[in-house]
């Protein structure tokens, strides 16, 4: 007899289309937050990650008790003109200025696993301290996929708070890792669509139909339009911008519904998890 599916474990069917609908970047600016929370309670989304370092995080973290929420684990600070620092004083984790670095590469080169570990867990534990239901963990610009010790750590802390994990898939393909992870004992989506920097409706309608079987997670980065969001991101407003609109677009959940997807969250995953 085979090993049941991840749906059947879940108290799904095995043929059913299980979908989780992340928003990234949570508590980076009260507009995220708004947008967030309003995708999450009136539009399709399911789920969210919380960037913790954020001046906005605090805010958002009273915001959504209750809701399911993970943390995004954050080691890069991207914008020009709206920097942030790590809650804690490791050397490698931060640029001249004091801030958390700048680019993806340059986090890549200079981070030690010591000063990530600390740092990271020091971010899930501040959310735990607010009051977050936190339901997952995933990487902010993928920075903890892309390194072997890095995906250590991430996996480590995973497994220390007994949290499931997102994976990377298809454009992005971490096999390895995924391996790793299941050999923890830890719980992850199945497969990612993985919209950015193409507008997510447009990938919505172009992958729904054909979403096979399984736990699936698509992410969107939603942000409301208007002078703060232009103020701090110069160069993907506008799909930030387009993210909060297609989360609450009639048309995108007619398409869920009309092509049998079940919308879920990764709290279903973690208490799956936590119950094994």
């Amino acid at each position: 007899m085979s090993a049941a599916s991840l749906a059947e474990r879940l108290g799904y069917h095995a043929d059913n289309r299980l979908l989780i609908i992340n928003c990234d970047d949570l508590g980076s600016s009260h507009a995220a937050n708004v947008a967030t929370l309003q995708a999450m309670t009136d539009g399709v989304a399911t789920s969210a990650t919380l960037m913790v370092p954020c001046p906005w995080a605090h805010e958002a973290a009273a915001m959504f008790q209750g809701l399911p929420v993970g943390v995004h684990l954050t080691l890069t600070s991207e914008y020009r003109n709206y920097r942030w620092r790590g809650l804690t004083h490791g050397t490698s984790l931060h640029d001249a200025d004091g801030f958390l670095w700048a680019t993806r590469t340059a986090a890549l080169q200079r981070l030690t696993a010591t000063d990530a570990h600390a740092e990271c867990s020091a971010q899930i534990e501040t959310a735990l301290g607010w009051g977050v239901d936190v339901t997952h963990l995933d990487a902010h610009m993928n920075v903890l996929q892309e390194r072997d010790d890095l995906c250590d750590v991430y996996l480590a802390l995973a497994q220390e708070f007994r949290l499931p994990v997102r994976m990377l898939w298809g454009e992005a393909t971490f096999g390895a890792a995924a391996d790793r992870a299941a050999a923890r004992g830890l719980l992850f989506n199945e497969r990612i669509i993985y919209p950015w920097p193409r507008q997510t409706r447009n990938v919505f309608f172009q992958s729904i139909p054909a979403l096979p079987p399984g736990v699936c997670e698509i992410f969107a980065h939603p942000v409301f339009d208007g002078e703060e969001l232009r103020a701090y991101d110069t160069v993907n407003a506008g799909i930030r911008a387009h993210d909060s609109v297609c989360l609450l677009d009639p048309a995108v959940a007619d398409l869920l519904e009309q092509n049998g997807v079940r919308r879920i969250s990764y709290r279903e995953l973690r208490d799956l998890q936590r119950a094994g």
